[in-house]
């Protein structure tokens, strides 16, 4: 049996994988489009060690990912230090606030410093507003809806800054069920019962929910331990491995262009491979899923097409001293901040002890959301010059007086889809499409949401069902 993967990020890697486990004699090729492996993971070489300038970390809570990790593959996980994030808006550095789901609060007492009176005032009295006229099973713009029922600076200042530094966009294109979805099933379970629905009596139930769950666990004695994991090599260590144990054959800047038929049975590839392969795994972001489905599930294609991209650039930067940074794990800036560039600072050397041991500091600044490349395409003396301009303006850090050693600039064009309110549906719709086509899978971050878990899950099972 041949199969043909496309695509060598996490997704068809894992799926190489998964299969090699479970049909060992397969022969299994990966076409990967690009130089490297990885996809959006990527570990640079720093000459102090390895730095990730994509995903750095993985919900260690979500213990099938972990097991898979840490027990199949093998791997060490790190864990982080755990000094707390902080939120730039007003001209100040603030501590990022403890404010419901994704900033959503349910009162405005947790935010009443950064926030209007008005809004303040909105926040409170919501339940005095119309209820929200919600459906089972809808979605609805994130920020919209925040917008509408509590003003407009609670989602420039919080909820974009929050949603914008996981799906680099702002909560204005993002939708709830896709993005926050206890709060869309907390909805549905509100209509259907025949409650009213409200924004902030949903967040309420969330976080009464949330404190027994936490009551119950210390109470057993059962802690969750870190939130988050990573590793001490990067995610090169997991895209390696994969490889490595994959028993594939990996064909690097092999641009598939085309996908069809055999006429004698399987598919055949255009732009790589020889002969018929009698299953294919697409594992490819959903404008290329879309033109390769194009002859082959021209139903399934259009859905997948009408997602939307949204692209990003990160800044890493190695300094010699870590004098004077702040004592935090990151910082988010509030989208209605003026004359900055950067979206958000990961301190990496104070989030992970494993790099503050190498001495200095690294510092990744992050750029770009939907709609709007301007930064992302901005020649790299300008993303490093604003990078560094930001950090100084923001912590008082003189990124340049503390000697500046190494610096990589790494531009993610399309690298992340945008979960709008639109997106569940397409998805939905175009797996429907795909049903009944039994030797053929798509899986990625666009099929199965974003986050290394979920990515990692969705690619396994699919590699199965072929299998």
């Amino acid at each position: 049996m041949r199969y043909a993967v496309i695509g060598a990020g996490l997704a068809g890697l894992s799926a190489a994988y998964e299969i090699h486990q479970h049909a060992p004699e397969a022969a299994i090729e990966v076409f990967e489009a690009t130089d490297r492996i990885g996809g959006k993971m990527f570990s640079v070489p720093f000459h102090s060690g390895p730095v990730d300038m994509g995903a750095e970390a993985f919900l260690a809570r979500n213990q099938e990912a972990y097991a898979f990790f840490t027990e199949e593959l093998g791997l060490r996980t790190v864990t982080p230090s755990g000094l707390p994030s902080s939120v730039y808006m007003g001209g100040q550095l603030r501590p990022l606030p403890h404010a419901g789901m994704m900033g959503i609060p349910a009162d405005a007492e947790p935010i009443r410093e950064i926030i209007s009176e008005e809004s303040a005032r909105r926040i409170d009295a919501e339940a005095e507003q119309d209820p929200i006229p919600w459906t089972p099973g809808q979605d609805y713009s994130a920020g919209r809806l925040v917008r509408e029922r509590y003003g407009d600076d609670v989602v420039d200042r919080l909820v974009s800054a929050l949603l914008g530094g996981v799906y680099s966009c702002t909560a204005d294109d993002l939708g709830i069920r896709a993005t926050i979805p206890r709060l869309a099933a907390t909805f549905d379970a509100m209509a259907e019962a025949g409650e009213p629905v409200y924004l902030s009596a949903a967040v309420r139930r969330l976080l009464e929910k949330r404190a027994q769950a936490a009551g119950s666990a210390r109470g057993a004695g059962t802690g969750q331990g870190s939130v988050f994991a990573a590793f001490p090599g990067g995610y090169a260590e997991v895209y390696e491995t994969l490889a490595e144990r994959s028993g594939a054959r990996i064909f690097i800047d092999a641009f598939i262009t085309g996908l069809s038929r055999d006429p004698k049975g399987g598919y055949r590839l255009t732009g790589g491979g020889e002969g018929a392969y009698d299953r294919v795994i697409l594992a490819t972001p959903a404008p290329t899923t879309a033109l390769l489905l194009k002859g082959i599930a021209p139903e399934a294609a259009q859905h997948i097409a009408g997602i939307r991209l949204a692209s990003s650039a990160v800044v890493g930067m190695k300094f010699d001293t870590d004098e004077g940074l702040p004592q935090n794990s990151g910082i988010l800036i509030a989208a209605d901040e003026p004359g900055l560039h950067a979206k958000a600072f990961t301190l990496s050397s104070r989030k992970w002890p494993h790099l503050a041991e190498r001495g200095g500091a690294v510092v990744r600044a992050s750029f770009g959301r939907f709609g709007d490349d301007a930064l992302v395409r901005a020649e790299e003396d300008d993303l490093v010059d604003y990078a560094l301009d930001d950090l100084q303006a923001i912590t008082g850090f003189d990124g340049r007086a503390a000697g500046l050693s190494e610096i990589y600039v790494q531009r993610w064009f399309g690298g992340i889809p945008c979960f709008d309110e639109h997106i569940l549906e397409r998805v939905r719709q175009a797996k429907e499409a795909l049903a009944e086509i039994s030797d053929l899978g798509v899986t990625g971050a666009w099929a199965s949401g974003v986050g290394v878990p979920a990515v990692l899950a969705d690619a396994r099972r699919v590699a199965r069902r072929l299998v």
